[in-house]
């Protein structure tokens, strides 16, 4: 039993060293910036997961090996293992030198995209020597025998006679139970994925803590060409009907809504927050009598419509100006994601400081790699709050509670020439809809949004008492909307379900306005920066809508392989997966229905560019 015990162990963590020592040779290789030793001791503590699920995925057949060899008799485990560790040691090696060297020319980290050169090698050398290429295979061999034979030499030629069958199986059985946990990453509502191991502003840093072998393959499951999908005409078609739709133009007659094109901003993204819970939008009685006061108090945005439908794709289109799309979400494809403009980015360049606040896990649906990658310089979330206070929901820290911690943040800050964008998004109005709140206490989807409604409006009034205050802008969006009807919630078809709430408050707003045109929460960002005065051209499909030359309101959303398309005619629905039209209303309209399909083309062909 012992002598198996011992080996699993001890493969296990040989594995997790060989990783760990890969990061400061990495680090060392493309280091273009003065690193401390604090910096190399980040990295490897930070990777250490993603080492350890890596590590886990290949002790796994060992681990298969070592339970028939309880129950069969003289297994040679060295020379049944051998081929299996050469080859574990070889690509590991292969693709740690590739990674290494690659980085230079890529700016990150290993994954799929290497395929898409495999069919045209001479093109993929082109840039580099042949002295530079037979260096890379020189090391990759010397690699691979010091990995291989390590790994070899770590395990027994013969294995003792199992005396203690039952037990000894029983145990690795066990030991396999935790290697899974390993493997999964954890009990919680996230897998093992790139953006647990980013902890730091400078991307350098981050990168070099993620496990290469585990980026390439968490990247293969999503290598779809992603602009072959969705090809509905062809590129002259495309053309015009998408023309017109995003214009790019100079902001020469833009509305101004601030008293200063310099505000703090602060954006609270409020889950699930949509139409069908605010009175004044036709949503439901009494549930958010706070957003319907703050609406007679500043900029309230009457007809305003998420591109998407769950929280890891609203965020994105809010925050990027980028739509959401039927079939991929793509904060979870890091390759993609950290390519997009982003808010943050655009306020950073601007002398912004920019954070971020969330009281769940922020690793899930690779929503850290995305944000530290799209210009936020700090990430606040569930693990930076007390336990107790990280389980008073079971998605983490109930509102109220983070509420507060971001008052205390603001109040707290004491250089008020320093410009800052903070992003807040809630989560207690999410199922299971329990919170500490009682309101409704008949309809608990209904007492989960009064509740946030209530930790808003709370919070505004206290901000109100700030210094701060006067040269604050808040915006409040939702992250996407639901269909809710007394007691439930409904299916996503009914265009009430993509209608949000968008509203502008604080002391930087210099009045009260109602905007009733119909614009997209990916319109965000462009109109935003639109009233800072700062250029948004990166926003490919994001619209100044406060710009006089906002000449035809639209909005665009996608759902469960859907899209939708609505303007001053009516609304058109389209199914992807049917490939018919299932809503047309009030009239049939092709036009719409160009539109929104050479929208979805357009996004598609730009997202397989990236």
């Amino acid at each position: 039993m012992k002598q198996r015990i011992l080996y699993l162990l001890s493969l296990f963590f040989a594995l997790v060293a060989i990783f760990a020592v890969q990061k400061p040779l990495f680090m060392l290789y493309n280091t273009t910036e003065p690193l401390s030793a604090g910096d190399y001791w980040s990295v490897i503590c930070h990777g250490l997961s993603l080492d350890m699920t890596t590590a886990g995925y290949l002790t796994a057949l060992p681990l298969l090996l070592l339970l028939a060899s309880v129950w069969i008799k003289k297994v040679s485990l060295r020379r049944w293992l051998r081929p299996y560790l050469i080859f574990a040691g070889t690509v590991t090696a292969i693709v740690f030198v590739v990674d290494m060297a690659l980085y230079t020319f890529w700016g990150f980290k290993l994954d799929a995209t290497i395929f898409n050169y495999l069919d045209s090698p001479s093109e993929a050398f082109a840039s580099v020597s042949i002295g530079f290429i037979l260096i890379r295979i020189l090391g990759t061999i010397i690699v691979a025998i010091l990995f291989s034979s390590t790994l070899i030499c770590l395990t027994p030629k013969k294995l003792a006679i199992c005396r203690h069958r039952i037990s000894t199986t029983l145990l690795l059985v066990l030991m396999g139970g935790g290697l899974f946990i390993v493997i999964r990453g954890g009990v919680t509502e996230s897998t093992s994925n790139i953006g647990q191991v980013y902890f730091s502003d400078r991307q350098f840093l981050n990168h070099s803590a993620i496990n290469p072998c585990f980026s390439l393959l968490s990247s293969m499951g999503k290598t779809e060409q992603f602009e072959d999908m969705f090809d509905f005409f062809t590129e002259t078609e495309r053309t015009t009907y998408f023309e017109g739709l995003y214009p790019m133009v100079p902001d020469t007659c833009t509305k101004s809504l601030l008293k200063t094109t310099r505000p703090n901003v602060l954006l609270i993204l409020l889950e699930g927050f949509g139409a069908t819970f605010v009175e004044s939008l036709g949503g439901t009685k009494g549930t958010s009598p706070n957003m319907d006061r703050l609406r007679n108090e500043g900029v309230f945005f009457t007809q305003c419509y998420a591109n998407s439908f769950r929280t890891d794709r609203g965020t994105l289109c809010a925050l990027s100006g980028y739509p959401g799309l039927p079939q991929t979400s793509v904060m979870k494809i890091p390759a993609k994601s950290r390519t997009l403009p982003s808010i943050a980015s655009s306020l950073q360049k601007a002398g912004y400081e920019t954070d971020f606040l969330y009281g769940g896990d922020i690793n899930f649906t690779n929503m850290k790699s995305y944000l530290l990658s799209t210009g936020y310089q700090r990430v606040t979330a569930d693990k930076d709050f007390a336990l107790a206070e990280r389980t008073s929901n079971a998605w983490g820290v109930n509102d109220d509670i983070t509420f507060d911690h971001l008052y205390n943040v603001i109040a707290n800050r004491t250089d008020s020439t320093q410009r800052w964008f903070t992003t807040f998004l809630t989560l207690s109005s999410h199922e299971p809809f329990e919170v500490p709140f009682d309101r409704f206490p008949e309809d608990k989807i209904k007492n989960s949004f009064a509740y946030t409604d209530d930790c808003l409006g709370r919070f505004i009034d206290s901000l109100r008492q700030l210094p701060a205050w006067k040269d604050m802008l808040v915006i409040c969006l939702p992250d996407h909307g639901i269909l809710y009807r007394e007691g439930g919630i409904s299916n996503h078809n009914d265009p009430r379900a993509f209608h949000i709430p968008m509203l502008w408050t604080g002391g930087a707003v210099n009045g009260t306005y109602t905007i009733d045109a119909l614009i997209n929460q990916t319109d965000l960002p462009a109109t935003l920066l639109g009233q800072l005065g700062l250029p948004h051209t990166d926003f490919t499909f994001s619209r100044n809508v406060l710009d006089c030359q906002y000449s035809y309101p639209f909005a665009f959303y996608t759902f469960n392989n859907a899209l939708a398309f609505r303007d001053s005619t009516g609304l058109t629905i389209y199914s992807n997966e049917a490939e018919r039209v299932i809503t047309d209303t009030p009239t049939p309209s092709t036009t719409r229905l160009q539109h929104g399909q050479a929208i979805l083309q357009t996004v598609m062909d730009d997202l397989g560019k990236r």
